[in-house]
């Protein structure tokens, strides 16, 4: 590695116009979005992305140089200009696009359109437009455009005085501010250090350096396959995306039958979460009369499971050979899921009074056990002003019962005043669609034939055991990719 930099710094002081291009990149990359914070005490260390220079900095207002290998050049001066207003590193001036030495931009790489071949092949055009290509995926579904408004809005406001008169408000401009600049960085890094390894090919090949070429190839390869990694990771990039949740399952039209499905499909998200390392935990479960639930709510406890679990909202539908028909006639059956984010307490968006609370206690239903049918520990709360309510009977205490349906009473509240506030489409509402005929999101088909399709994205599988046994990964990624992808506008 040590090598390889001594050689590439080499090959840029043999080579004033891209030592030059590397300059304007480190300084013009660092202008482009707003921030309100400040650069540390001298001595910082930059760093151009990927390519294994660094420049030492003195202060960044009055005179300063970048040194380059044994060049130096002060600021003010005409060769290798490093004026002052490269170090406006948070200004607001609108960003250069990143380009190599010979104006080569990612858009211009896309448009190029260079053949995509597998990545056995030792082909660096075809490494640079895959990666280019999710570049352009990872922009769209992080709605590129909005986002860079969205850090002048909260630039504006961190860099007003009385800000900090509010600190709860303060506290959360701050957060949301940090978590864009994070994410926009990160992408123009990739994007940048894309760009400098291309360089670096074309100076290679100037120079005849088969093993610095050799590498360069290797990164973009390297690159290619983190480029997929970030367009999943580009998926879940909502508000709330990050969250633990809480998905409730309640059986539709069909009697027995339904109820059965509605445990079936309770059963299917409890594995899937297990096989990601998900916490499970039972809070409320109403069995039905001879076999199922009529409902079931279950708390998910893990990084990003909103974000995945909210593609399962909706109905699903089940067409089988009835286990509970003598007759073994074909049954079709409804279920339906929602999926709530549970924001946590610094995120809470309704306050809940005492007052507003109608608590009922009555004796948990279930096969229980010595002490659990002989109390009235199950707990019942309804919001009054909303009518909401939310119950919890599978804890051994009244108390447990009752800090559970609270948790769950102010997910539900936090929810409905979300999709009060933001007019949220129909997946993120509090109450549960029509269970029926022409609302279902996705089929399971056990009979006569056998297959699970998603209707919303047509993908389609014909192995309905693994699904049930919790592999729905497929159908979460087709229909997160297919519902971000349909934006088109992001620059």
């Amino acid at each position: 590695m040590s090598s390889s930099i001594l050689r590439r710094s080499s090959l840029l002081s043999q080579n004033p116009s891209l030592r030059n291009h590397f300059l304007t990149c480190l300084f013009s990359s660092l202008s482009s979005p707003p921030q309100s914070h400040h650069l540390s005490p001298s001595n910082q260390r930059l760093e151009i992305l990927g390519s294994g220079y660094h420049f030492p900095t003195a202060n960044v207002t009055g005179s300063s140089s970048v040194s380059v290998g044994t060049s130096k050049f002060p600021s003010g001066s005409r060769s290798g200009l490093v004026n002052s207003s490269f170090f406006r590193l948070f200004g607001s001036q609108p960003a250069v696009e990143p380009s190599t030495s010979d104006g080569l931009t990612v858009e211009g790489i896309i448009s190029n359109q260079w053949t995509i071949l597998d990545e056995s092949e030792n082909d660096w055009k075809s490494h640079a437009s895959a990666i280019a290509q999710s570049i352009h995926v990872i922009k769209r579904r992080l709605q590129w455009k909005s986002l860079i408004v969205r850090l002048e809005v909260l630039s504006v406001q961190l860099d007003k005085p009385d800000l900090w008169d509010d600190p709860v408000r303060a506290g959360k401009i701050s957060r949301e501010h940090g978590s864009l600049m994070s994410r926009m960085k990160e992408v123009k890094a990739f994007e940048q250090e894309l760009l400098e390894h291309i360089d670096m090919i074309k100076l290679a090949r100037e120079e005849d350096d088969a093993d610095l070429q050799s590498e360069s190839v290797k990164a973009l390869l390297e690159m290619r396959r983190n480029a997929k990694e970030k367009e999943l990771e580009a998926m879940l990039s909502g508000e709330h995306d990050s969250c633990s949740c809480f998905i409730e399952v309640q059986a539709g039209a069909g009697g027995t039958e339904s109820m059965d499905w509605a445990s079936m499909v309770m059963k299917m998200y409890k594995m899937w979460a297990h096989r990601h390392g998900y916490g499970v935990t039972v809070v409320d479960e109403m069995p039905g009369e001879i076999a199922g639930i009529k409902r079931a709510t279950i708390k998910v406890d893990g990084e990003y499971v909103y974000g995945y679990a909210k593609a399962e909202v909706g109905v699903h539908r089940l067409v089988r050979c009835s286990p509970f028909d003598s007759a073994k006639r074909r049954h079709t059956s409804f279920a339906a899921v929602a999926v709530i984010p549970i924001l946590g307490d610094t995120s809470t968006r309704v306050q809940i009074n005492e007052s507003d609370l109608k608590i009922e206690r009555f004796r948990a239903g279930g096969a229980g056990g010595q002490h659990v049918n002989t109390t009235e520990s199950a707990v019942r709360i309804t919001h009054i002003p909303t009518g909401v309510t939310a119950s919890c009977q599978n804890e051994r205490s009244q108390h447990q019962n009752k800090a559970s349906a609270m948790t769950v009473l102010q997910a539900r509240l936090d929810q409905l005043e979300m999709a009060r506030q933001a007019q949220m489409n129909a997946q993120h509402t509090q109450s549960l669609t029509e269970i029926s005929w022409g609302n279902q999101i996705r089929t399971y088909v056990l009979h006569p034939y056998r297959m699970v399709k998603d209707l919303r994205t047509n993908y389609e599988v014909s192995d309905p055991d693994s699904v049930l046994e919790g592999e729905i990964d497929n159908f979460i990624l087709s229909f997160l990719s297919s519902a971000l992808d349909k934006d088109e506008d992001y620059s």
